[in-house]
């Protein structure tokens, strides 16, 4: 299994397009968009590479125009999920043992697939229906996704070269088995790619997988489905059901071959189906993985020496690109005195530039929030800001459901440290800010770390080396992905590992060598060459 063997292609980040206006790339974009806007689609499930229409539909609105239908999707029931897990297990005897070159190839294709023919479509799903405007569509949707399959590649091989060191006359080697058994993957909305590699990573290791993405990511979840499908993927390596979350969880996970859970949502959800893997721990065969990224309340803090400017910009692209629906998004900032009235300034001056509307128009940099509930809840949380004591709208504030679900880019500013907003996870378009005296900023790096149970995303902002080395100590577990003058979103696979601790995760670093090694199962095998056929040693003499 060493990737000695074979020259496998070195990974490197797949290029941003640009769609500068004019360029052919936004042209084509645009009329892939057109296209799958007004079609109608009818979307299955997947069991053994069958589609499964059940009749029990859900149609699919765009978030910026809801009362238009893209088409729908077709609910499973439970005897569907019972027999996607039985596929999956079917299809194991098979897939385990494939050669792990082959598996490689298909998701090197993969890849190639979607930097070239499938890239339109997955951006144009992903715009359609999670709301993205076509930059953000791109880095996630085509950017990382390709990068997660190039760099997991290249991680697999570097897990298998890793063996141990044999003495004469013997031969130690390690076998990275899969799991016995079937993983569970249950992917957000928020991130196409996000929901291609919960599920493809431990596929990658050998692994079959029941995968359950979001209801509201499901038009780019089929593209993912014929990606995988037309780069080689065999039928029922990875099953697809679409459904009562609940239903859905209770049946994988009352199984007795469930071995492993990748997860990326909420932390009540998390936290509840970790409980109920635990109350099942006796039914299962093996101990299961259990490896999640789940909720933040992510920071930038500012020490007076920080640069205002820089400062604001991180301000507005961390807590405003994509709506602030990003698990790393800035939704609490803390700020000197001395900077904030240039601060306020600049990203005042900013949001007003702002433009908010489909994605369509390429001049949009804010589009809508994913659903009806999100907005209600986020637009609550604002409205309550304008009628409290200690808290003040400095931009941004308004909210219209009636087209589609858009929110402006709002700031608050709050008087207390603790003040709910500056608390709660509201993920979305609105940061907090607190200003502090200049000599506290010592004290104020405890706020920041005292503040949210979270630990996902921070970022800190100084021209002071000191400064910056004692503002890293203090904050060591606040986030699990942290940033020296630059904003708290945007890692990169390959370059910045992505996950945090405390309520935000098990950190196990989606994009790196560190997840995939929790879907592997090891075996340590020594053969000894020549035998010894007496069972006495030199101590005991003759």
């Amino acid at each position: 299994m060493a990737s000695g063997f074979y020259n496998v292609p070195k990974a490197v980040n797949e290029p941003v397009k640009t769609y500068a206006p004019n360029s052919p790339e936004k042209k084509s974009l645009l009329e892939t968009y057109k296209k799958m806007y007004n079609e109608k689609v009818d979307i299955p499930f997947y069991i053994g590479g069958k589609e499964i229409r059940t009749g029990n539909t859900v149609s699919i609105h765009p978030p910026h125009d809801h009362q238009h239908t893209v088409g729908h999707y077709h609910k499973a029931e439970k005897s569907h999920v019972e027999q996607a897990i039985a596929n999956a297990l079917e299809a194991r005897e098979a897939w385990s043992k494939t050669p792990w070159e082959h598996r490689a190839a298909i998701f090197l294709k993969a890849a190639e697939l979607l930097a070239g023919p499938y890239r339109d479509r997955m951006n144009a799903s992903t715009m359609i229906c999670q709301s993205k405007n076509v930059m953000q569509a791109e880095i996630d949707a085509a950017c990382e996704m390709i990068d997660f399959f190039k760099f997991n590649v290249e991680f697999m091989t570097e897990i298998y070269a890793n063996q141990p060191i044999s003495s004469p006359g013997i031969w130690n080697r390690m076998e990275y088995r899969p799991l016995e058994g079937f993983t569970y993957a249950i992917t957000p909305f928020n991130f196409t790619s996000i929901a291609a590699n919960l599920c493809a990573a431990p596929v990658m290791m050998g692994n079959v997988c029941v995968w359950k993405p979001s209801d509201h990511q499901i038009y780019s979840a089929q593209v993912i489905v014929e990606l995988f499908k037309e780069a080689g993927l065999p039928d029922g390596v990875i099953n697809v059901v679409y459904g009562d979350p609940v239903m859905i969880s209770d049946t994988i996970l009352n199984h007795r071959e469930f071995s492993g859970i990748h997860f990326t949502g909420s932390t009540h959800v998390f936290k509840m189906l970790w409980k109920q893997i635990g109350e099942n721990i006796g039914n299962y065969k093996t101990y299961p993985r259990i490896v999640g990224e789940t909720g933040g309340k992510d920071f930038i803090w500012s020490h007076p020496s920080a640069d205002a400017k820089q400062l604001a910009t991180a301000i507005t692209r961390g807590a405003f690109e994509y709506q602030g629906q990003k698990c790393s998004a800035a939704s609490r900032a803390y700020i000197p005195k001395s900077l904030w009235a240039d601060v306020k300034k600049y990203v005042v001056t900013d949001l007003k530039s702002i433009k908010m509307g489909s994605p369509d128009d390429t001049s949009n940099f804010v589009n809508a929030v994913i659903h009806e509930a999100s907005f209600d809840k986020i637009s609550s949380f604002i409205d309550q800001a304008k009628q409290d004591k200690d808290a003040e709208i400095v931009a941004g504030g308004n909210h219209d459901k009636s087209k589609g679900y858009f929110i402006e880019p709002t700031v608050i500013l709050a008087k207390d440290a603790k003040y709910t907003t500056m608390c709660t996870e509201l993920f979305g378009p609105v940061i907090t800010i607190y200003v502090y005296e200049d000599k506290d900023w010592k004290n104020s790096l405890k706020l920041v770390d005292e503040t949210s149970e979270y630990a996902l995303t921070g970022a800190i902002f100084s021209a002071d080396r000191y400064v910056i080395d004692y503002a890293t100590n203090a904050l060591e577990n606040a986030a699990g992905n942290f940033y020296i003058n630059d904003k708290p979103t945007g890692a990169v696979v390959g370059q910045q590992p992505f996950g945090g601790a405390r309520a935000s995760g098990t950190n196990d670093k989606a994009g790196s060598i560190w997840n995939l090694l929790r879907w592997v199962s090891n075996r340590t095998i020594k053969e000894t060459f020549v035998t010894p056929t007496d069972y006495k040693y030199p101590f005991l003499g003759e």
